[in-house]
């Protein structure tokens, strides 16, 4: 019986964007698509808790929606027997976004035998990116 995180990357690999659970479904956000080396999400209403005393959405909610995005583009192209980690994570935020619609796109830039370079965009409900991000994760297998 596989693992649930083989589970999980064989979702990601087969594209089933519907049957992808995840616990941040719960503030809104749910997979587009998953293709080979990205994904893309969508998050079109924040919850109460995610808005900062100035009606923005608060910069900790948006890097678990990019962390979202990122763990889902390395997922598809781990094979059996992988699994990855977040190491490292940088985001630059271009701009607040108020509570709406917004989307997010991540793709995997390079993947080595140890280690992935993964970068993503979140975008406001008018296109205009507002996150920009970059990410190192870090490749292990199991011991056979």
């Amino acid at each position: 019986m596989p693992s649930p995180l083989q589970h999980l990357n064989r979702i990601i690999r087969e594209q089933r964007v519907d049957d992808f659970p995840t616990p941040n479904r719960a503030l809104g956000m749910r997979p587009l698509e998953f293709a080979s080396g990205s994904s893309r999400w969508l998050w079109e209403t924040q919850p109460q808790a995610a808005i900062n005393p100035f009606g923005t959405i608060q910069g900790g909610y948006l890097a678990i929606f990019v962390d979202q995005i990122m763990s889902t583009a390395i997922g598809s192209v781990l094979e059996e027997g992988e699994w990855a980690v977040t190491a490292e994570l940088k985001l630059s935020y271009l701009r607040a976004l108020e509570p709406q619609r917004i989307e997010g796109r991540g793709r995997v830039i390079r993947r080595t035998r140890g280690a992935a370079f993964l970068d993503a965009e979140v975008s406001g409900a008018a296109g205009e990116v507002a996150v920009a991000a970059t990410s190192t994760w870090i490749i292990s297998r199991n011991q056979r």
